[in-house]
């Protein structure tokens, strides 16, 4: 089974944005779109935002015994990472 998550927010400019998280291959890939686009955008290196929010909601879910503790290190380990970069 995929590791899926998804989220949607509103952008500063007031335009839907929805935003996917697949765990793969011991990494959590990201990708998002704007309503209006076709074409999802995926990152190599995830907007610090996006990573914050998928911690956010992986510790929820892990909190209700729905994502494992092992998701929300992962995202923990990238989001240093991306602040050591």
């Amino acid at each position: 089974m995929r590791n899926l998550h998804v989220w949607t927010h509103r952008t500063e400019d007031g335009e839907k944005r929805e935003v996917r998280a697949v765990k793969n291959q011991g990494r959590w890939k990201l990708q998002s779109k704007l309503k209006h686009e076709a074409e999802w955008t995926y990152y190599e290196t995830p907007e610090r935002s996006d990573l914050e929010e998928l911690r956010d909601i992986l510790w929820r879910k892990y909190q209700r015994r729905r994502a494992s503790h092992e998701d929300v290190l992962l995202a923990d380990k990238m989001l240093a990472d991306l602040a050591g970069s």
